[in-house]
């Protein structure tokens, strides 16, 4: 499986479609894989695992989300304000 996850990570461009957000504005999407790559990290680091599968939330959300909502979002977890559940 990890090698799956590795060759779909070289062929990645962009963000793909995902059925979850059929709409034009991606909000919501870029939210999305940004909690998800943060519990995808803390899950991995609990079980002692790779954490090489959570690229692929990395590499969704850098594409989607404006910088300045990751750099803020960023300080808010580092601050342990964030809204967010991770």
């Amino acid at each position: 499986m990890a090698e799956d996850i590795r060759a779909r990570l070289e062929r990645y461009r962009t963000a793909p479609f995902d059925s979850r957000f059929p709409n034009q504005n991606q909000t919501k999407n870029c939210w999305q894989n940004y909690l998800d790559f943060h519990r995808c990290q803390k899950a991995m680091a609990a079980k002692g695992a790779d954490p090489a599968p959570c690229q692929w939330y990395f590499r969704v959300y850098r594409s989607l989300c404006p910088t300045s909502w990751v750099t803020t979002w960023d300080e808010a977890r580092e601050a342990g304000t964030f809204p967010g559940k991770i």
